[in-house]
């Protein structure tokens, strides 16, 4: 078991990795002060709830918590404000109070709606992130918590960090090969713009991350969590330096809604959004090599790197200009001028943006 710590001053916490952890989650949970005085609910989707939700809550329920348990169904859709408030109206008719705790149980989509829940019910409750996907080591850490709006992805949402995180990788064995590509997307990610060595380790042990062999699983998750870790403790709020894990996100991030946030994946939108914003580095004077290498290693993992050609340019472009890194009409965008070192760029004209996305939809 490796473990981590997000050093937030007050709101510090820990992260906690390693296989069967969930096994001993009773014991965590006394120790980070998880009150069992009062009901805390457990929230996951309805794939998570088939595998890996009776574990848990019969494992709480031994260790004498009460438990309420509410299964959204999977995917991006169940962001949502209604189902927001159905969620606070089961918590309320379960009595539920400002002494709960909510528990995440699931990947990225779980993590945010359920960090949102917490962070709004009763103007904030504890909670608890336990993660299920690869793709969560980046989401269950740093507390940003948000539901999306049809015009916009996570645009609804709160500053809001976990007591603690507990990552029991033997849940990851239970992915589909899908799943397993998309996470390792932000894996590729966080070494692309923190860490040139990680990133040359990623891509030679492309066949055991994608075999999940467990040695190289969980040093990847580490490094991974390590880096996100590191980021947030130095900027919690995103003034300046925590940008850089927009890294690929503000193309991402509008082709998730213009796709409806059920045609790709997460970490496949962000694989191709990862290689439009190297192009644009290199179309500002940084390395070719930004461009071949970050180009290589989505290939390499079996992610996309083309726009789906059903995708209308012109409505990507005005998603992209409802989302937060929009300002005063340019937007800031997270390049990198080598691999490893990200830079956050500001004032680059739409035009150029456009020029990228038209590029990406041709992408071979």
């Amino acid at each position: 078991m490796k473990q981590l710590n997000v050093d937030l001053g007050d709101r510090s916490y820990p992260i906690y990795i390693g296989d069967g952890i969930i096994e001993q989650i009773g014991s965590y949970f006394a120790k980070h002060q998880i009150s069992s005085r009062s009901p805390i609910m457990v929230i996951t989707d309805d794939n998570v709830a088939s595998l890996h939700l009776k574990k848990v809550t019969t494992h709480l329920l031994e260790s004498g918590y009460k438990v309420v348990e509410y299964i959204v169904p999977a995917g991006e859709m169940s962001k949502s404000l209604s189902v927001l408030e159905q969620i606070i109206g089961k918590a309320l008719d379960a009595g539920l109070d400002r002494t709960s705790t909510i528990i995440a149980l699931g990947g990225g989509v779980v993590g945010d709606l359920a960090g949102f829940v917490a962070a709004s019910f009763m103007r904030g409750v504890k909670f608890v992130q336990i993660p299920t996907t690869i793709l969560a080591h980046d989401s269950s850490v740093g507390g940003k918590v948000a539901v999306n709006h049809p015009k916009a992805k996570n645009i609804i949402g709160a500053f809001h960090q976990p007591q603690i995180v507990l990552y029991d990788t033997s849940t990851l064995k239970t992915l589909p090969e899908r799943e397993i590509k998309a996470g390792l997307s932000e894996m590729i990610k966080h070494g692309l713009i923190w860490d040139a060595e990680f990133s040359k380790w990623i891509d030679e042990n492309a066949e055991k991350l994608l075999s999940l062999d467990a040695e190289a699983l969980e040093y990847g998750l580490y490094n991974g969590c390590k880096i996100k870790s590191h980021v947030v403790s130095e900027d919690e709020r995103e003034h300046g330096l925590r940008a850089i894990l927009n890294f690929g996100h503000t193309i991402g991030h509008a082709l998730e809604a213009v796709a409806h946030y059920n045609q790709l994946l997460h970490g496949e939108a962000i694989a191709i959004g990862m290689v439009g914003a190297a192009k644009l580095s290199v179309r500002l004077g940084y390395p070719e090599r930004i461009y071949t290498e970050t180009k290589a290693a989505m290939k390499k993992y079996g992610l996309p790197i083309q726009i789906p050609g059903h995708l209308d340019i012109d409505e990507i472009m005005k998603a992209m200009l409802h989302d937060k890194k929009f300002k005063e009409g340019k937007v800031v965008f997270t390049i990198l001028k080598d691999i490893g070192e990200a830079h956050i760029q500001s004032g680059i004209s739409i035009d150029l943006i456009r020029e990228i996305v038209e590029e990406l939809r041709w992408e071979e």
